[in-house]
């Protein structure tokens, strides 16, 4: 049976996979401010959140949509991010992931959830936003790659 925490493990590695050929694609628009600033914003979604947790009950402050990278920055600014959120969760034990987190919300008030759901949140987030910037491709007159889940877990057996 898997564990919440290899499941956890597993989306934040699909997620990486898939971002990193969204990435790939963005590079060939014509118009890239757009797809820039949805994946730079993954990427400061991914810092704020662990910031948030870390510096509790202090506000870290931080915007949910700036900096917005320079294109070749993305790589490197994303793969810190992941690296950071893959170290976090290997420290952590089972029972650890189900505990409550603190943090200092939009509103300035005290929330909590368990880390496990902040950082499933983070994956689903990752999700939606390369929907959009799959849209963003398609607009512009690329093909968007494949980058279901299915993709990366089928065989064929015949």
């Amino acid at each position: 049976m898997m564990t919440m925490k290899q499941y956890l493990v597993d989306t934040f590695r699909f997620n990486d996979h898939a971002n990193r050929q969204v990435l790939a694609k963005m590079k060939e628009l014509p118009e890239k401010d757009e797809a820039v600033k949805f994946f730079s914003h993954l990427i400061n979604s991914q810092n704020k959140w662990i910031r948030r947790i870390a510096v509790y009950p202090k506000d870290p402050q931080m915007s949910w949509w700036d900096p917005v990278y320079p294109l070749d920055d993305l790589e490197g600014e994303w793969k810190k991010s992941l690296d950071a959120w893959l170290a976090l969760l290997a420290g952590k034990s089972e029972t650890e992931l189900f505990e409550d987190v603190k943090w200092v919300g939009f509103d300035g008030s005290n929330w909590t959830a368990p880390l496990k759901d902040i950082a499933l949140q983070l994956n689903y987030h990752s999700i939606h936003h390369r929907a959009q910037i799959q849209a963003i491709i398609r607009r512009q007159g690329l093909e968007p790659d494949f980058v279901d889940y299915i993709g990366t877990v089928y065989r064929k057996i015949g």
